[in-house]
């Protein structure tokens, strides 16, 4: 079984209001990937991430470009310990 990690990042630049949340999600369902992703207050926005290491990867490398609309200008990750979550969630 891989190894399961936990990233949480926070996406700036123009990311709200051109479907990066669901398209987020869409992508992490794809990839079997587990967490979250919401809008923040001054415009960010945030995910967590949990699943294998090359899919979380491949979450946080989406995020650096987003879906067609968004310009991304920042994509800031951290480490986090795993809490096993399940499913993927908008928030």
């Amino acid at each position: 079984m891989s190894e399961v990690v936990r990233k949480r990042v926070v996406v700036s630049g123009h990311v709200q209001g051109v479907f990066f949340r669901d398209s987020t999600r869409r992508e992490a369902a794809r990839r079997g990937v587990s967490g979250w992703v919401c809008n923040r207050r001054h415009g960010a926005v945030e995910a967590v991430f949990e699943g294998p290491v090359a899919e979380v990867e491949a979450m946080v490398e989406f995020c650096s470009s987003g879906p067609r609309g968004a310009d991304v200008d920042r994509v800031a990750a951290s480490d986090e310990e795993p809490e096993g979550l399940a499913g993927f969630e908008v928030r």
